[in-house]
């Protein structure tokens, strides 16, 4: 009452059908409905949503990037997950092996399954503007003995400075787990792969 009648002056309240409320989330959807009628406001109680047998939800979205499962959080979003963000300087590392990449930091979010990834790649802003096909590593990046994860993604077909600009990364499918290499040249040998599989999904109607 104190917070939603009095405090926020509501007169409608849509949850979904499993909506938790109060101190151990004691209070559910159809004890809302209760109050609602006490206290003056409305309250819609909206059903479930399943695709494919499976409950539509924020968890099981989050679960399923956590998952390394691109395809099943963009079934459920009705869109690709997308990060977001302004490029970064990093260490160039990728540059010195052929590969550079636009770092972007993932402070604040979820993380998705730590990995590389084929990903399509909205630049939003400055001369490059436009949309592009990628393959981009999620992580701490264990070769070179990385910390705080982040997102270096290398633009297929695409020379130019992205630095200070904001991209747009949405994760299409997910290629393969962080791996720790013998040395540089298998790195780069399996960054090869990584582009050419990431090409074949992209490329895919």
């Amino acid at each position: 009452r104190t917070v939603l009648a009095e405090g926020l002056g509501i007169s409608h309240v849509v949850v979904g059908a499993d909506f938790c409320f109060g101190k151990g989330r004691a209070g559910t959807a159809q004890d809302l409905r209760a109050l609602g009628d006490r206290f003056g406001f409305a309250t819609t109680i909206a059903p479930l949503v399943e695709i494919a047998g499976r409950e539509v939800s924020s968890t099981a979205i989050r679960q399923a990037l956590t998952d390394g499962r691109p395809r099943d959080a963009a079934d459920m979003l009705g869109h690709l997950h997308r990060i977001e963000g302004e490029v970064i300087h990093g260490e160039k590392r990728g540059r010195e092996l052929g590969y550079p990449t636009a770092n972007m930091a993932l402070s604040g979010l979820h993380l998705p399954r730590f990995g590389v990834y084929a990903v399509k790649v909205d630049v939003l802003t400055g001369p490059h503007a436009g949309a592009y096909m990628g393959a981009a590593s999620l992580g701490v990046r264990p070769m070179f003995a990385g910390e705080v994860p982040n997102l270096e993604t290398f633009l297929l077909d695409f020379k130019g400075d992205l630095y200070g600009h904001h991209l747009s990364v949405a994760l299409v499918d997910f290629l393969r787990p962080e791996l720790k290499f013998d040395g540089l040249p298998a790195l780069i040998t399996q960054m090869d792969a990584d582009c050419a599989k990431a090409r074949i999904i992209l490329a895919a109607p």
